[in-house]
């Protein structure tokens, strides 16, 4: 009998920085040991996280420092639209 060890996929993790004027910029991505130190990373400084696998690998493809495409503006501002309510209820 053969042990079998199935794969699991790696989870994609990427970091959008926004500065509230130009769209949002891919500023950190990764999978395995990366995806996880960026995780980390988020939640000690209490950045708020999102989970999206599709949009996580869309975004993957984008390079380090370049804005995202028109096509994904949509999605993603509704993120930020939640998690600015998120943090306008939280200082309440």
């Amino acid at each position: 009998m053969k042990n079998i060890t199935e794969q699991m996929p790696q989870k994609t993790v990427v970091a959008l920085s926004f500065d509230g004027v130009n769209a949002p910029v891919v500023s950190a991505k990764g999978t395995g040991v990366t995806g996880e130190n960026i995780l980390q990373l988020a939640q000690e400084h209490g950045i708020p996280l999102h989970e999206n696998s599709s949009l996580a690998e869309a975004l993957a493809l984008i390079p380090l420092g370049e804005e995202i495409p028109p096509g994904i503006y949509e999605v993603v501002a509704e993120i930020l639209a939640f998690i600015y309510f998120l943090d306008e209820k939280n200082s309440e």
